[in-house]
């Protein structure tokens, strides 16, 4: 997969791109809470600006990453990406530091149009056997950012301060831009796959083609349970370290790095046997795992247990996201991806933030354990979903016999 200059080069991009939202990231954070005394809601803004575009523009941005060429939609998002934390950086110089947020919600935006570029670049130029290989890839990467990102980002910023912050994830987004120009060429036209008609003919048509394959509509349900499924106990892992474990809050980070180191295990075994597992088993089976062990997490009580089911969990954990991305690269045609992607996600990231929004309100009802089991069953529920087709075509399968 290395010797594929395409993944070489965008695995590269992706590093620069990671290393820059994650200085950003901390650096707002520590610096909001600071400028505000620890207010929540202007914390909680900070949240809204990173998950708002992926409702706004998911599905707009994928549209126009199947109209537009995708190298030349990368570079651009970047240039821009760099360009806004210029602006941005020039007036919290002037004392506007509400700017920030901004810079979040414009970085966010433009990644929707990024991303399903990039996708249409590996539909296009990746053999079909090494898709899942190159996800568990990129999944491996972002779990490596989740262990180190914030230690790099609090430290930059405690270091240097909001505005070198800042300026490091303009530069470090000029810098991948610079490494996209090494992408080969767009062709022209887009070997006639380009969509036709206005934008909105276009949006039409990405929903009826999920809606015609069978794979893609279990895909989107499944989607909706597992985001509120992860919703739910998300903003709950606080609960669980001090109610349960008898920890302080902040012992919190450690069973997020335990986590995150787990991940990266995870997607290395996974890219090690990705030829060797369909994507809709290797779906099945990380949910299937989220299941019990989400259930797990919420009845422990003993730090050793509640420490190795996390190791458990975060080692299944990118089997979920690389089945996922595999599954939709493989049965999408490459003039839908970016509709696709943008129908799907927006499915799950909304039912998070669903879920995130009455999880709170749910434990007081009931109790912590009671909404982790909820959460279990939920994604139970999207494992029997991927898993009952693929037994049903082996039953038929047999009678044909």
């Amino acid at each position: 997969m290395f010797r594929n200059p395409i993944v070489r080069t965008v695995m590269m991009s992706r590093v620069l791109q990671q290393l820059g939202v994650w200085v950003r990231n901390f650096a707002i954070l520590l610096y909001v809470t600071e400028q505000t005394n620890n207010n929540p809601t202007y914390v909680s803004l900070i949240s809204i600006a990173e998950f708002a575009p992926i409702f706004l523009f998911a599905f707009i941005g994928g549209a126009f990453a199947d109209r537009w060429r995708p190298r030349r939609t990368m570079v651009g998002s970047d240039i821009l990406s760099a360009v806004s934390a210029g602006i941005v950086l020039a007036v919290v110089a002037m004392g506007s530091w509400q700017a920030l947020f901004a810079a979040t919600f414009v970085s966010a935006m433009l990644s929707q149009f990024s991303q399903p570029s990039a996708m249409k670049l590996f539909k296009r130029h990746i053999p079909e056997d090494q898709l899942q290989g190159v996800m568990a890839m990129f999944q491996t990467l972002m779990a490596v950012f989740m262990v180190v990102g914030p230690i790099i980002g609090a430290f930059v910023y405690g270091q240097f301060g909001i505005e070198v912050s800042i300026g490091v994830m303009g530069v470090l987004m000029l810098g991948s831009a610079v490494l996209l120009l090494a992408l080969p060429a767009d062709p022209v036209p887009e070997h006639g796959d380009a969509p036709k008609g206005d934008l909105r003919q276009q949006l039409k048509e990405g929903f009826q083609y999920v809606s015609r394959n069978r794979l893609l509509r279990t895909l989107g349900v499944t989607f909706t349970v597992s985001g509120l499924a992860a919703g739910l106990i998300q903003p709950l892992a606080l609960f669980v370290t001090i109610d349960n474990l008898g920890k302080d809050a902040d012992f919190l980070q450690w069973l997020l790095m335990v986590n995150g180191a787990a991940m990266f295990i995870g997607g290395g075994l996974v890219m090690a046997m990705a030829k060797k597992i369909p994507p809709q088993l290797l779906l099945a089976s990380g949910l299937f795992v989220s299941a019990f062990g989400t259930v797990a997490i919420g009845a422990s009580t003993s730090l050793p247990l509640t420490i190795g089911l996390q190791v458990v969990t975060g080692i299944f954990y990118p089997c979920i996201h690389i089945g996922i991305q595999t599954l939709i690269l493989k049965n999408t045609e490459g003039a839908y991806i970016g509709r696709v992607g943008g129908v799907l996600t927006p499915m799950f990231m909304g039912m998070m933030v669903i879920g995130m929004s009455v999880g709170g309100p749910l434990m007081h009802a009931l109790s912590l354990l009671s909404v982790y089991e909820i959460s279990g069953v939920l994604f139970l529920a999207g494992a029997l979903l991927m898993i009952m087709p693929r037994v049903g075509r082996r039953q038929q399968l047999g009678i044909d016999k």
